[in-house]
């Protein structure tokens, strides 16, 4: 408590007290220098209509983690869902998958993370060169799936460039304590006239991971991670574009906490949920206790995807850029118990994305596009509680703004047209559309506010309309319920920043006002066993998120940050589950010859607005730190030394949007120590 004050206090108190000398030289710390490309008009990041956040350079490559959602955890308005060391998913302002939608430069990620938390997101944050996430509706680029967030992942499997001098590359090794990580992660492209060829990959092996010892155990059974990564492409690279290819492969095992087989025999009866033999009594809530304890089953992933894309300069008279993504996916994993394969999740995917960039038109600058993508998604074996089926997803979309003096408008919408079709002879279609509107006006003296209201539709996916059955990895019996329909989401954002000078800040508040929500409603809880059916209500999401910088000096920097959401249904009917707490903390970043540093804390608070069935979940404190070395070897090259401290306090945290807060508590004190080259 007493570091929480101080830190808080130390940092409040400089904010508020600038250093006039050197207020003018710190523009240099904005980020109005990085475009995001996942905006579609390659947008600097301070002039979107809602707040992106973005990882790129030292600062990625310090935070990268084994998971999108652990490299990701601690950023404004972002979350983790975390499932053990091998599956977490990012929780963008309360919301997950299905409605925050993970891309491969601006194509889908096709594989089986949006079916449940323990199917891990087939990436490696280890292979990234950038992080854009888009918090709020970003459905009229991305569809239904990215109603609460987007989150673009930016690679060098395909390259985009030539080379200098015909040749780079990039190799990089890791070592972590609290779960014995061992990483090696290298990259290469080269240069042969106008082809440009690019091979990277990593491999990984952990242990299960260490815990602060008042859990009452050293290690979260089950949450080690082993994965290897591979990448090879190569592109065509002319004056005005480029034409590329590449194929990654994926092979992961890794375990799966809190999987409990003392669950086995749980069943519904009609709202009810009945443990064990039906001549037992508590109500139906009997149990056996003397089942054996089995080892922990694990996940065993396999996954081929090949990309193609390209990107073209004034391809015809008017346009300004053609873009051009395609991507193939073969995926499937196996979820082993006891040496043998209970279940097999497969998904064979494709997806195509076609963007036109159009000169200005009177005014207007716009993108239009179409979108198609087909999945055939299995589950085969004991906990097969989904149906086969295959879903065909076709969309048109269009953005367009317009520069009036010292407002920016913008104009987007998005009509899909949804099919599923499934083994069981059901078939469902909707019709989701999405339209926004937003102005960006520029105050004056670097500051500037912008207003985005939007109306996005999302259709509900195989899961939320057809699961029925045990499903012990989340220690629930899954219900669907065939007759959903639509959700609509109306949303309104309210953006404020500062963008240049010795003080900076981006602050973002916003409301969505949802009609027929679909999420995981507990009817009954055995212990830590839940039945869930998948309903629709009407509900609220009303939340804050932001951070302020100010530079004290040309090499020394402080920040305070924090986030808040409050997710509820409407007529009193009661809280959202899984909804993280809010945050508030600080961080400082030096930089002194070769020298740098930063140290990060926050306070997660209490989280007691909970959902029927659910416990409240204590607050913890995270404090993190970062020393880097870094030597010149060349005009191109360079090495660097790395410390990366994480949970330095060794607080015994639990994750409230954690299907299995209490069997998979965060990591205890971990260091990564790294050894990164570049030439």
């Amino acid at each position: 408590m007493k570091i929480r004050v101080l830190l808080l206090s130390a940092v409040s108190i400089s904010a508020v007290i600038p250093t006039a000398a050197f207020a003018e030289q710190a523009g240099s710390t904005s980020e109005n220098d990085i475009i995001v490309t996942a905006t579609g008009l390659d947008q600097e990041a301070d002039e979107t209509a809602t707040p992106v956040v973005t990882l790129s350079g030292d600062e990625l490559v310090h935070r990268r983690q084994a998971t999108l959602g652990d490299t990701l955890a601690g950023q404004p308005g972002i979350n983790v869902d975390n499932f053990g060391g091998g599956a977490s998913r990012p929780v963008v302002r309360g919301q997950t998958a299905p409605r925050v939608q993970a891309l491969s430069d601006g194509a889908n990620i096709q594989d089986a993370s949006t079916i449940s938390p323990d199917h891990a997101i087939t990436t490696e944050p280890l292979l990234l060169r950038g992080i854009e996430v888009l918090r709020g509706p970003a459905a009229l680029l991305y569809g239904g799936g990215a109603i609460g967030g987007a989150i673009n992942l930016l690679d060098d499997k395909v390259p985009t460039a030539l080379p200098e001098d015909g040749f780079s590359g990039v190799a990089e090794g890791r070592l972590g304590t609290a779960d014995d990580e061992r990483s090696l992660v290298g990259g290469i492209t080269a240069g042969a006239g106008p082809f440009a060829f690019h091979a990277e990959g990593v491999h990984r092996s952990s242990n299960d991971y260490r815990v602060p010892g008042k859990y009452g155990q050293r290690h979260v059974d089950g949450s080690y991670n082993d994965t290897s990564t591979f990448s090879v492409g190569g592109s065509w690279i002319g004056p005005d574009g480029y034409l590329g290819v590449a194929y990654t492969r994926q092979r992961s095992e890794y375990g799966l906490p809190g999987h409990n087989h003392e669950y086995e025999s749980c069943h519904p009866h009609g709202s009810s949920l009945h443990c064990g033999a039906h001549d037992h009594d508590e109500a139906g809530h009997d149990h056996d206790h003397d089942h054996e304890h089995d080892e922990v089953p694990f996940v065993k992933l396999r996954s081929e995807r090949f990309d193609i894309r390209s990107e073209y300069g004034d391809p015809l008279p008017g346009f300004e850029k053609l873009k051009f993504r395609m991507s193939f996916t073969d995926y499937g994993h196996d979820e082993i118990e006891e040496d043998e394969v209970a279940t097999t999740f497969r998904n064979e995917a494709h997806d195509i994305r076609f963007e036109l960039t159009h000169k200005p038109i009177g005014g207007l600058r716009g993108v239009f596009g179409v979108q198609h993508s087909e999945s055939q998604f299995s589950a085969l074996g004991t906990e097969a509680f989904l149906p086969e089926s295959e879903t065909r997803n076709t969309a048109l979309f269009l953005i367009e703004t317009l520069q009036a003096g010292a407002v920016r408008f913008e104009l987007a919408a998005r009509q899909e047209w949804q099919k599923i079709e499934t083994t069981r002879n059901r078939e469902v279609s909707h019709r989701p559309f999405s339209i926004s509107g937003a102005a960006v006006w520029d105050i004056g003296n670097d500051y500037s506010l912008a207003l985005s209201l939007a109306r996005s539709q999302r259709a509900p996916n195989v899961q939320e309309l057809y699961a029925r059955g045990i499903h012990l990895a989340t220690n629930t019996y899954e219900l669907g319920t065939a007759t959903l329909g639509k959700e609509t989401d109306k949303s309104i954002d309210l953006t404020f920043r500062k963008r240049a000078g010795g003080t900076t800040f981006t602050i973002g508040a916003y409301h969505q006002d949802f009609d027929n929500y679909i999420f995981a409603n507990t009817l009954d809880r055995f212990e830590d066993f839940r039945l869930i059916r998948y309903t629709a209500a009407d509900a609220n999401f009303t939340g804050i998120d932001g951070e302020m910088r100010h530079q004290f000096a040309p090499d020394f920097g402080a920040s305070i940050f924090g986030d808040y959401v409050r997710a509820k249904l409407k007529n009193n009917l009661g809280n959202l589950p899984r909804i993280p707490a809010g945050r508030l903390g600080a961080r400082a970043d030096g930089k002194w010859g070769p020298f740098s540093a930063d140290i990060e804390y926050y306070h997660v608070f209490e989280q007691g607005k909970i959902a029927s069935f659910e416990t409240p979940t204590s607050g913890y404190d995270m404090v993190n730190a970062t020393v880097a070395y870094r030597l010149d070897l060349g005009p191109k090259a360079n090495a660097e030394l790395f410390v990366r401290a994480t949970n330095l306090t060794n607080d015994l945290a639990f994750n409230h949007a954690s299907f299995i807060k209490d069997a998979s508590p965060l990591r205890g004190r971990n260091f990564t120590f790294g050894l990164r080259t570049a030439f």
